[in-house]
């Protein structure tokens, strides 16, 4: 038995009272995986520029203007990128800036560790994130009483 002052049982929808101020519990409609995955991976790769391009001002022999202009264009592309990575053709943007991205281990020959694992990374961030979007799509399917409302 319960009293009447114990707390109500936590749930996914907790039971209300059936007052006037108890408003329905609404779902709400979940992110895509794929565009978190791959806009993120796209930040964190301009955040490795960025170092990279600290690294290649003390290293390298070339003027520092080219080296900060080379690496801030390529930090600024993957910074806009990674906000456009659901717009049409965001996808395949993503995947030909890990191009330039790649090339940066030419001028910093152990950046080319660092670039395989964050285009490795990218690649599992595209797989993964549409393997969880297709399981949500079933779940949801599935069960259809707790399918967010389409906007």
């Amino acid at each position: 038995m319960s009293s009447p002052d114990a707390p109500a049982p936590a749930g996914p929808n907790p039971p209300t009272s059936g007052g006037a101020d108890d408003a329905p519990v609404r779902i709400v409609a979940k992110k895509s995986a794929k565009i978190q995955f791959a806009s993120t991976m796209l930040l964190l790769e301009a955040f490795v520029v960025v170092f990279a391009t600290l690294v290649a001002f003390r290293l390298v022999d070339a003027p520092a203007s080219q080296v900060w202009l080379a690496g801030g264009v390529l930090a600024v592309v993957l910074v806009v990128l990674s906000r456009l990575v659901d717009a049409p053709g965001g996808y395949v943007a993503g995947s030909a800036v890990q191009l330039p991205f790649l090339a940066v281990s030419l001028v910093i020959p152990l950046m080319v560790i660092v670039a395989v694992v964050f285009v490795a990374m990218w690649v599992v961030a595209l797989w993964l994130g549409a393997k969880i979007d297709r399981e949500r799509a079933e779940y949801d399917a599935a069960h259809p009483d707790e399918v967010p409302p389409s906007r």
